[in-house]
Parts: C-alpha cells; sequence; structure tokens
C-alpha cells in the first residue's frame, strides 16, 4: 500500500506546511505504478498542492530525483505545473507541484486533444532546445529498454513471435542516432497529458533526459495506434511536428521495436497489475514496427 500523508514522519509534514500554509485536508492520488506517496493537498487558504514524497532507500528514489532536477530547470511559461519547493527531509524526497486539474487526454481520432497535444509536443521541444540544465543523457533510458529487449530476445525463438523482424529494426540503431541537446519529458501518453479548460499540461517529468528531440514524439507515437489511429494515420499526424520531420528512419523504426519489447518484457514479466495494460501497448507497438518494415 502507498503511503499517506498521515504516514510522514512529523518534522516532514512541518516542513510542507512551512512552505505552503497549514493542510486542511489530503486526499490520496492513487492513479499509477510510481512507488511512493502522491496526494492533493488543500491548504488553509484555499489554495490546492500536488505532493510526492518517497523515501531516499525507494528504488525510485532517483527518478523522484530526476524529477526533481527537471523542476529546477524548467524554463517557466511551459505548460507544466510549477514546482514550488523540493527537498530531502528525514530520509524523504519530497515535491511540491502546483496542481492541474483536469483530466486524462484523448487521443483517438477524431478527438479534439489530438491537434493540442501534438502542439504542445512542437511547443516542448522549441523550449527545450537547447536543453536549460543537468539532467542524465538518454542514453542511461535506452539502456534500460535494451536490457529488457536481451532478456526477450535470449528466449528460445517459438517464445517471442516476430523476432527477426526486432532483431532486423534494431540492428539499424547506431550508437550516436539519439545524440542531442533537447531535454525530453521520454513518457509522454495519455495520463501525462493533463486537460483542464482546454489547455494541456504535461506532468511527471521522473525520466526527464537530455537527446535527440524527435525522441518525445517516437514514444509518443504508439499511444495514438494504441488509442485507435492505424500506423499511417499516426505518421501522418507526426509529420505536423518539426522534430519528427528530422528523425532517421532507421532510429525511429528501432526505438520503436525497442519500445516495444520494453512492454512485451513488462507485460509478460512485470508486476501483475500492470501486465494487461502492458500488453495492449506492446501490440500497438508492435503493429507500428510492422509497419515500418514492410
Amino acid at each position: 500500500m502507498k503511503p499517506q500523508w498521515d504516514d510522514l514522519p512529523d518534522n516532514v509534514r512541518r516542513t510542507v506546511e512551512q512552505r505552503i500554509g497549514q493542510v486542511l485536508k489530503a486526499e490520496p492520488v492513487t492513479k499509477g505504478l510510481m512507488p511512493g506517496l502522491a496526494a492533493r493537498l488543500h491548504t488553509e487558504d484555499g489554495g490546492t498542492v500536488f505532493l510526492k514524497a518517497v523515501s531516499t532507500a525507494s528504488p525510485a528514489a532517483s527518478l523522484y530525483e530526476r524529477e526533481r532536477r527537471a523542476g529546477t530547470v524548467l524554463p517557466p511559461g511551459l505548460p507544466t505545473p510549477r514546482l514550488r519547493w523540493s527537498g530531502e527531509v528525514e530520509g524523504w524526497i519530497v515535491l511540491l507541484h502546483e496542481y492541474v486539474d483536469g483530466r486524462d487526454a484523448d487521443l483517438s481520432p477524431g478527438s479534439p486533444d489530438v491537434p493540442l497535444v501534438l502542439d504542445t509536443l512542437a511547443v516542448l521541444n522549441e523550449a527545450l532546445t537547447p536543453c536549460p540544465g543537468d539532467v542524465p543523457d538518454v542514453a542511461a533510458n535506452i539502456a534500460m529498454l535494451q536490457a529488457k529487449a536481451a532478456r526477450l530476445l535470449a528466449l528460445p525463438p517459438e517464445e517471442l513471435p516476430h523476432r527477426a523482424m526486432y532483431e532486423t529494426a534494431l540492428d539499424k540503431l547506431k550508437p550516436d542516432a539519439l545524440d542531442g541537446d533537447t531535454l525530453l519529458h521520454y513518457d509522454l501518453h495519455s495520463g501525462n497529458f493533463r486537460i483542464d479548460d482546454g489547455q494541456p499540461y504535461v506532468i511527471d517529468w521522473a525520466f526527464a533526459a537530455r537527446g535527440a528531440a524527435w525522441i518525445d514524439a517516437v514514444m509518443l507515437a504508439p499511444r495514438f495506434i494504441e488509442a485507435g489511429h492505424t500506423p499511417e494515420q499516426t505518421e501522418a499526424l507526426f509529420a505536423q511536428v518539426p522534430a519528427w520531420r528530422s528523425a532517421p528512419a532507421d532510429a525511429v523504426t528501432a526505438l520503436a521495436a525497442l519500445w516495444t519489447l520494453f512492454r512485451l518484457y513488462k507485460g509478460r514479466f512485470g508486476p501483475v497489475e500492470g501486465r494487461d495494460f502492458r500488453a495492449r501497448a506492446a501490440e500497438a507497438g508492435r503493429a507500428w514496427v510492422r509497419h515500418r518494415s514492410r
């Protein structure tokens, strides 16, 4: 069970209240698989703040630290909640963000959210190039995908359908293809776009990294296929994004294959509560890799 506001040490809660005022109510936010505390805090002045906190002993602590680093360098004016304060208190990493209400983006065909999301992606690419601060290189993120892909490719051939397609795609990835100087979100999907009164906001920068601008588009594209677009329709939509148009074709296909194999691995061996939705995502990724491999 995820920790709650009342589970935090007294000094951690006092530190938070010194920053935002007395907390009258803490509503747990249970959506998502990330360990740690997530809560909407209602304060005495009538405001709301989004709290994230995790023990420094948690395996997820490095991701909270990365989100903290990203939050300190994201320039003002971006469509993303501002980091109001962050710190480490009594073995807890604490982040206080502006609270954004709203709903997940609808990426399905015909949704009015689709152009909003694509426009926001282009805005992020432009505003975050060059990278405004010190975040890990995207190679660290890609290495996680490659490790899981290698585990699957080591299985007997009959246990990995379309094995040859994936191997062919991965063989074309050049080591420097992902290099760049853009601050990437890296984990864009419908749940990390919050639509509030027609305005999209990008949340959860836990995987922020420096790399080629087109990578965010490639990581998002399979979500459009998962939402009902064909691969052809998806690529036509993403052609509106300037960074997409500069992406090397072989690198796009290879990254799509890595994205898919990672989700195949998690859908088979990952936490039980996440296997079904990761398997659905993997099916969308497979359709896209197959389309690009013809």
